[in-house]
């Protein structure tokens, strides 16, 4: 597991960032509404009559003045994009930057197998996200204790693990781009993260785009319908899971032929 620990290793500050920003935002969230806990059912229905734009967001569908529907929208947005931005990230970048860092002459040198290289560095790109999800949730949790709140556990479950299910995705789908990529591919990985995100606001705006719920995994992770329904909608999962399995299966096909160079 050399490669496996090196990944995480040269990986940890930025890891540490990313978990250290959008944690101190969830409990920032957390904090911030028991004192705008008196304005909530105005606020809840203001929003709820902004037509188009609540619908983009699901506040049409929930209770905003309470702290789940609360949780759902505000801090749902936090975890949602920017555990998007960190998965791209992390995915787009494992076999690109041995690349542009010129390491990978000497990696494949050693006697182990690309196939070894691709298992190792898309477990330490799972565990890093892993870890994210892990603080996230724990600060949450923290947060929440502080201030009194409380919210059902089952749905905060599914929502996290929404999260993580979506970030799985999106850095599959962005680490079987990187086997096509020599140098930095950064700008294509956040493009696609921000690219999913909006594709799931236009189906919320229309009858006539909701098939895009099934490209995006910003669909499932929809935080009014999860709160609504106590579920996860499994048939927009189900096609993610198999955009995760091309985005690996794509990798492992196009690295084990790859002119390193």
């Amino acid at each position: 597991m050399t490669i496996f620990l090196h990944e995480l290793k040269r990986s940890k500050i930025s890891l540490l960032i990313w978990s250290c920003a959008i944690a101190f935002m969830l409990a920032l969230c957390v904090f911030i509404y028991p004192e705008m806990k008196s304005q909530m059912d105005d606020i809840s229905t203001m929003f709820a009559d902004m037509g188009s734009f609540s619908a983009a967001f699901g506040m049409d569908k929930i209770n905003f003045g309470t702290f789940i529907g609360f949780f759902g929208v505000e801090c749902g947005e936090i975890m949602g994009l920017g555990g998007a931005l960190f998965a791209s990230i992390v995915g787009i970048s494992a076999l690109a930057k041995e690349e542009k860092e010129h390491t990978a002459e000497f990696l494949l040198t050693h006697p182990v197998s690309r196939e070894r290289v691709l298992i190792e560095k898309l477990l330490a790109v799972f565990v890093q996200i892993i870890i994210l999800n892990l603080i996230s949730a724990l600060v949450t949790v923290i947060s929440m204790l502080a201030v009194g709140e409380s919210a059902d556990a089952e749905i905060m479950f599914l929502l996290f693990l929404s999260y993580f299910i979506m970030q799985i995705e999106v850095a599959s789908i962005t680490f079987g781009i990187s086997a096509f990529i020599k140098g930095n591919g950064l700008g294509i990985g956040l493009g696609i993260a921000i690219l999913l995100y909006f594709l799931n606001i236009v189906s919320n705006l229309t009858e006539d785009a909701k098939f895009l719920k099934y490209i995006t995994p910003f669909g499932y992770t929809e935080g009014a319908e999860i709160i609504s329904n106590s579920a996860i909608e499994m048939k927009y999962v189900a096609v993610g899971i198999g955009l995760m399995a091309a985005g690996i299966v794509v990798a492992f096909i196009k690295y084990r032929k790859k002119d390193i160079g």
